[in-house]
């Protein structure tokens, strides 16, 4: 059983103990992870405040694709480059933001307050960014790569089941388990967001576009989406982090 750590009742001591392995590091050294943290959220339907977050990203995203493709996208194409060096094949299995950016012609989905919010952030700044239930992780977020044996919580026909990844694969997991596939590609059951969570973590992941540019982004982007929870969720208490893929390099920790 899924246990809550004592932690959560510090979500910057909870932040701090966020770490990614050397062997992911070895990958892109230029990686840095957006880790935010928000406790008392607004949960509930999509509404007019996250519709307007959708419509702005919709409009910046357009411009910026214009007649082009969207895998011409600098931080598209620099996660390209990554999956493809442990092994994934990004025309099968998207990065999450470049899933989005392709839905963004026809419209981006409304999910709920919380999933809209961080969707609208992932398009304007064309990054990875995903959205989970804090109150569901059961020891500190890693970012490793598998050996091929832990667990994936998912569904599979509408029934709960359980993967397991590729050894040397990218994922993000906890005591429990794996909560993402793919470094960014697959959130797992178990951490979903849903209408009702009010305690979630945000997960960003930044490359660098312009040699040297991931510190200045990582900055960029999780600014945006404080201001995007801000405004579904006036009232909660915000922590971030910004981790280096290297120890030596810039790690802002917890805010």
């Amino acid at each position: 059983m899924t246990s809550t750590p004592d932690a959560l009742v510090d979500p910057a001591a909870w932040l701090a103990a966020a770490s990614i392995s050397p062997e992911v590091a070895e990958l892109r050294p230029d990686y840095r992870c957006v880790l935010v943290t928000a406790i008392g959220l607004e949960p509930g339907p999509s509404d007019e405040v996250s519709d307007a977050l959708l419509s702005e990203a919709e409009q910046s995203a357009r411009a910026e694709i214009g007649d082009g493709r969207v895998e011409e996208l600098g931080h598209v194409a620099a996660w390209r480059e990554a999956f493809r060096a442990f092994g994934a094949k990004p025309q099968r299995t998207r990065n999450s933001a470049e899933a989005l950016l392709r839905r963004v012609a026809d419209g981006l989905p409304r999910t709920n307050r919380l999933a809209d919010a961080y969707n609208a952030v992932s398009v304007r700044c064309q990054v990875p960014l995903g959205g989970e239930n804090l109150r569901a992780y059961d020891g500190p977020l890693r970012l490793v790569r598998a050996t091929g044996e832990e667990e994936f919580g998912t569904l599979a026909s509408g029934e709960q089941a359980v993967e397991h990844p590729d050894a040397g694969e990218v994922v993000w997991r906890d005591d429990a388990g794996v909560t993402c596939r793919r470094w960014n590609w697959r959130q797992g059951h178990r951490t979903r967001l849903t209408d009702d969570t009010a305690d979630a973590i945000f997960i960003c992941d930044v490359l660098d576009v312009e040699p040297g540019d991931a510190p200045a982004r990582a900055e960029q982007v999780r600014d945006a989406l404080v201001d995007a929870l801000r405004r579904v969720g006036p009232n909660a208490s915000i922590e971030s982090r910004i981790v280096a893929a290297t120890p030596a390099e810039d790690d802002d920790g917890p805010r």
